[in-house]
């Protein structure tokens, strides 16, 4: 999860990793981070932008904010492809199985505002009375910790925080990281603001991808681009509505305040959980 330094739209992504061109650079040196086009190929094939790929130890980063692993990109993942309105789609990896189940999340490093942003992140979880429940722990083993980074802006966009999908196992992914640069959040994060974005990231860790992935300039604005395959087989929910709705909680990007679940992420989440 980024967000942008230059003005109030935070979007939902990584670090950018990617050094500047110089304009009179003579000749491009491979780069040991270079991505391979089998890599690429089994991306694109997963349903997810080929665009700003990042390599990371032990996979990529994609879409600005999601984690694969190379396990991820050798194995198939199982969830349906849910669409809701016209211009508006939940496509799901790996989905949590073992429902009902409640899910435990720890807390790790981190201040009373990530610690109160964790909590109402959870509320929010909860009160829709889902097959999955969450809660925080202070010990014992978590099923998502949540830990923090110091990171400064880069490329015009500060890191805000990262998590990844399901495993195939239908456990929920494991961690979710957080900046605490003080460009990220500021000297006195916003507890409503820091729990949309744990929101967000838990969306993830229980098989959400962003709504708007199949054009990215829905919620960030500029030129549209596809972020993946189109949702062949997607399943229309019923009861949504025909026109786009532009307040989900999984948009690629953020107006940088306070977002929790519309009626359509409600429909979705109860569809699945």
């Amino acid at each position: 999860m980024k967000k942008q330094m230059s003005t109030v739209m935070a979007c939902l992504c990584v670090a950018l990793l990617a050094t500047s061109c110089k304009k009179d650079q003579a000749a491009k040196t491979p780069s040991a981070n270079e991505i391979s086009q089998d890599a690429l190929s089994a991306i694109y094939n997963k349903g997810f932008s080929t665009a700003d790929v990042h390599k990371v130890s032990g996979g990529y980063l994609v879409e600005g904010d999601i984690f694969l692993s190379d396990a991820d990109l050798a194995t198939a993942f199982t969830g349906p492809v849910l669409r809701v309105a016209n211009t508006e789609q939940y496509r799901t990896t790996n989905l949590v199985t073992g429902l009902p189940r409640s899910i435990k999340i720890k807390v790790t490093g981190l201040g009373t505002a990530f610690i109160a942003g964790t909590d109402t992140a959870i509320a929010r979880y909860n009160a829709q009375h889902l097959q999955l429940t969450f809660s925080r722990i202070t010990s014992g083993t978590a099923d998502i910790t949540i830990s923090g980074f110091n990171q400064g802006p880069s490329g015009g966009y500060i890191t805000l925080g990262s998590s990844g999908f399901p495993t195939k196992a239908g456990k929920p992914y494991n961690s979710i990281t957080l900046n605490t640069n003080t460009q990220a959040y500021g000297s006195n994060p916003n507890v409503l603001y820091v729990g949309s974005v744990i929101q967000h990231e838990m969306g993830h860790c229980i098989g959400f991808r962003h709504t708007d992935y199949f054009n990215r300039a829905y919620s960030c604005g500029g030129t549209a681009t596809n972020e993946g395959a189109a949702g062949v087989g997607a399943i229309l929910i019923p009861g949504t509505p025909s026109t786009a709705d532009p307040n989900s909680f999984m948009l690629s990007c953020s107006n940088g305040g306070n977002r929790t679940f519309n009626a359509n992420d409600i429909i979705a989440l109860n569809y699945l959980y």
